[in-house]
């Protein structure tokens, strides 16, 4: 779900040496939140259905790929639409060949290189990632407590998703939601089926939340927002938190509780461990091996870790998750911040 986004080099706190501080008491009561239909923010609610694209048949970059005839067919058996409204919106679609490189990488040559862990984690624990989390759950203190007592999911594991999946909203993506969909359904291969899903959750977003099909950007496999959410990922799990009327994944506070709403469905415990040194233990189960530098790196690991695969399925993204969120709560635990903000209110 996630890109690897590289912030600055520094020296920073080596997040798993030291976990030794206090854990909040787990809420009393977790109140269900349902995700109620909400608008795109850029939405419109007296646009015109159509918003311009109508056309009588397909043009453009898709012309003649009888796949997206299919598809726009399918779109108006299964859910209704109409079938010029699409015919316009995909006669503007733009195939993008940054996207079909992405997808579709050269394979890599000869054996692969040791450290693999270390330097992915190099991309994440860094004094600059850790300091901007501290910030970020400082700025949005309320809203991580509110969000952990309606969920049960601990802050600073929401904290640590958005830093790894946007470096805390600093990287939400610049591509083109729809082109890049169009572009994985029928210019690629080898997850075509998938993208062709997202793809049609994408256009019932669109019609359910009032905004254009154009207007969306992110990554360039089509994930928005601070969580950097799939259109299925949108439809099922974003919660409008702020109670604006809207489910803005571009909002901190809507990403922080549908982030936590995203942990709690997938079966969070909360004040649960996530992952330990493994003692020795190499081959057991529940062990997992990262290749290090300086020999590889054996960890045992429990159902939370699990939990954070849900979001991206790689022992190296759950393991940065992991250790960036100990390493800003360690760094928010030390300054005394959060303690000096709740006395002053």
């Amino acid at each position: 779900m996630s890109a690897l986004l590289a912030s600055c080099a520094g020296e920073g706190p080596r997040p798993y040496e030291q976990y030794g501080y206090q854990r909040p008491q787990a809420p009393a009561s977790r109140p269900v939140m349902q995700p109620p239909v909400a608008q795109y923010p850029g939405g419109h609610s007296q646009a015109s259905p159509s918003r311009g694209y109508s056309s009588g048949g397909l043009a453009g970059t898709y012309t003649n790929y009888p796949a997206v005839r299919g598809f726009i067919q399918d779109m108006v058996r299964k859910h209704g639409f109409s079938e010029s409204y699409l015919n316009g919106l995909f006669s503007r679609a733009n195939r993008l060949d940054s996207v079909i490189r992405l997808e579709s990488p050269e394979p890599s040559q000869g054996p692969s290189k040791p450290g693999s862990w270390t330097r992915y984690r190099n991309k994440f624990l860094t004094a600059q990632h850790i300091e901007n989390g501290a910030n970020f759950w400082l700025e949005n203190a309320d809203v991580l407590r509110k969000a952990s007592a309606s969920y049960g999911v601990d802050q600073e594991y929401i904290v640590a998703i958005i830093g790894v999946e946007t470096y805390f909203g600093r990287n939400f993506g610049k591509t083109n939601i729809f082109d890049s969909l169009t572009t994985l359904s029928f210019d690629t291969h080898r997850r075509s089926q998938f993208f062709m899903s997202e793809l049609e959750s994408f256009l019932l977003m669109a019609r359910e939340e009032d905004f254009d099909p154009r207007e969306p950007e992110g990554s360039w496999a089509g994930a928005m927002g601070y969580g950097q959410f799939m259109p299925s990922s949108f439809r099922r799990l974003a919660i409008d938190f702020n109670h604006d009327g809207k489910r803005n994944l571009w909002h901190p506070h809507d990403a922080i509780g549908s982030v936590a709403h995203y942990f709690s469905k997938s079966g969070w415990h909360y004040n649960g461990q996530v992952a330990r040194p493994s003692n020795g233990e190499r081959n057991a189960d529940g062990v997992i091996e990262l290749s290090a530098y300086e020999g590889n790196e054996y960890w045992r690991i429990f159902p939370n870790f699990k939990v954070i695969k849900r979001y991206n399925n790689s022992n190296k993204y759950a393991m940065a998750v992991h250790q960036l969120a100990q390493a800003i709560k360690q760094r928010v635990a030390s300054s005394g911040a959060l303690m000096r903000a709740s006395s002053a209110r």
